[in-house]
């Protein structure tokens, strides 16, 4: 045993001048003074056992919970207390009690190990107070803008609602306009219907009869062409000199096909001709059309271009091949007949009449008529657009207001606002209530790293993380999403990113909108002295 009694220590704390004694056994903080009494058996912490007082800190671990070796490394379990006045206290493991290494910056720790420990707390707390001046200086600029952003924010919002009511009042008085003007188009688009119909009919009429006189000047016509020897009828030896009305298409029109054409007679005058006209003019080519020369398939030329001398298969031995079939073949392919014969004659066939002319222009009277229905149409258009912009602004104003924009609607003002981060090798672009996504730096597609979510922060206060959902897919992998964590800033802005896992990126982003009303400094520190 290091010593017999309890080892008591004198802990000074010096904050704004004041020195108070507080006795306690070493290792213990003041919160759990009062289980240390001197005069009363100590009870361990968890309570598993009763001990005499003189066996705290006798260095010999009687508690499960190393409780009553407080100011020792006899518990493995066990915890010491660094008062570190005018720093930060905190705890360390009791194993690192006496072990020559300074833990505590105000060396009590080692306090029989021998180790020369300078008590560096007082500078410490000085760094952290510049530390935290800072902060609350940023803190103050960061609150005193969120306080200007919530005013706006209700600025904005109320004069939203009274926009909102405009339209609304507007989108009435739009949906009446355009009833009314409806039936007015309606009503000016139905004399309209029956003029057109009117002048359509009338334009059919007259082409019908344009045709019919053109059929009966293209029937005198052929009647003339097909009667050869002008005896006043067209016979049938006169027909089958016009080998485009073969029936059975074996080139020719013999005398059983012409007396059919004929309608079984041997010859028609020009009154009996129309039925005949009938059954030929689809096939009829009139002869004063003009005559192409059919074109002959020659040959191919055989090829000038020398063989290569590994070439033999294009030579194959005489004997692979009789001399006399040669011979035949090719008077089979080039009959003696074949070559002085001249190429055929062929009619071009008659092109059809343009009879399906452009309709005639309106007259005025019928124009006057469709001009009044297009200006009541234009009219109802243009009242329907306004009508959908108005409804498209309530749209789009009802949404934003319907946004939870947290405490006072901060938040409103990153409504329809993107901020970005350029990295070595990409650009990264946060819309807050909209999407994220990220572009590669030097060109190429814009991947989308989510679409707004809802708030995910702490219960004690959500506002502190937004999150981005359902981003473009990872390969065989899940969608992308972001987390966006908040912290306070007098500026708005991205300043950092991560992709911690796979396909599930961390933006960290600073807004005056999550800024509090900071403490004073003095007050932050007096919660670091513990007497």
């Amino acid at each position: 045993m290091i010593c017999a009694r309890p080892l008591f220590i004198m802990i000074l704390a010096v904050s704004l001048g004041a020195a108070v004694e507080v006795p306690r056994p070493r290792g213990v903080p003041l919160s759990k003074r009062q289980f240390y009494e001197e005069n009363k058996p100590f009870t361990c912490l968890d309570g598993s056992r009763t001990i005499p007082f003189d066996r705290v800190n006798d260095d010999y671990c009687d508690c499960k919970d190393g409780s009553d070796e407080p100011g020792t490394a006899a518990c493995p379990n066990g915890s010491f207390h660094c008062t570190n006045a005018g720093f930060r206290p905190t705890f360390i493991p009791s194993s690192r009690i006496n072990d020559g290494i300074c833990d505590c910056c105000d060396t009590t720790d080692e306090y029989n190990s021998g180790a020369k420990c300078e008590n560096t707390c007082k500078e410490l707390g000085r760094k952290e107070r510049e530390v935290l001046q800072k902060m609350a200086e940023v803190t103050k600029e960061g609150f005193l803008l969120k306080q200007q952003l919530i005013q706006e924010a209700k600025s904005t919002h109320q004069e939203k609602q009274i926009k909102l009511t405009e339209l609304q009042n507007n989108k009435k008085e739009l949906e009446e306009k355009v009833e009314a003007l409806r039936t007015v188009k309606e009503t000016a688009e139905q004399p309209e219907k029956e003029a057109k119909e009117r002048h359509l009919k009338a334009w059919e009429e007259q082409k019908a009869i344009i045709r019919t006189e053109k059929d009966k000047a293209k029937m005198a016509e052929a009647f003339l062409e097909l009667d050869d020897n002008a005896d006043g009828f067209v016979a049938v030896a006169e027909l089958q000199t016009h080998a485009e009305l073969d029936s059975d298409a074996d080139g020719t029109v013999s005398e059983t096909e012409a007396q059919g054409l004929l309608g079984g007679v041997d010859r028609v005058d020009s009154a009996s001709f129309e039925n005949v006209w009938n059954n030929i003019k689809e096939k009829y080519v009139s002869e004063s059309q003009p005559v192409e020369q059919a074109s002959v398939d020659t040959p191919p030329e055989e090829s000038s271009k020398p063989l290569a001398d590994n070439d033999s298969e294009q030579y194959p031995n005489d004997d692979d091949v009789p001399e006399e079939e040669d011979e035949e073949d090719d008077e089979d392919d080039y009959p003696e007949e074949d070559i002085d014969k001249a190429p055929p004659t062929v009619r071009t066939p008659e092109k059809k009449d343009e009879d399906e002319e452009a309709m005639p222009p309106y007259d005025d009277e019928t124009q006057a008529v469709i001009d009044a229905a297009q200006k009541a149409r234009d009219t109802f258009e243009e009242s329907e657009r306004a009508l959908r912009e108005v409804e498209d602004q309530m749209k789009n104003i009802e949404k934003e207001i319907s946004f939870d924009f947290g405490p006072d609607a901060a938040f409103s003002y990153l409504y329809s606002q993107c901020y970005e981060l350029t990295t070595s090798e990409y650009i990264y672009r946060l819309c807050p209530f909209n999407r994220v996504s990220q572009k590669p730096k030097y060109g190429g597609s814009e991947t989308n790293l989510g679409t707004w979510g809802t708030w995910a922060g702490p219960e004690d206060n959500k506002y502190l993380v937004m999150k981005y959902e359902h981003g473009t897919g990872c390969w065989q992998g899940p969608n992308r999403s972001t987390t966006v964590k908040l912290t306070c800033g007098k500026d708005t802005t991205v300043t950092s990113t991560s992709e911690p896992s796979r396909c599930e990126y961390l933006m960290e982003f600073t807004t005056p909108a999550v800024c509090q009303e900071p403490a004073s400094v003095d007050s932050s520190l007096h919660g670091h002295d513990e007497f």
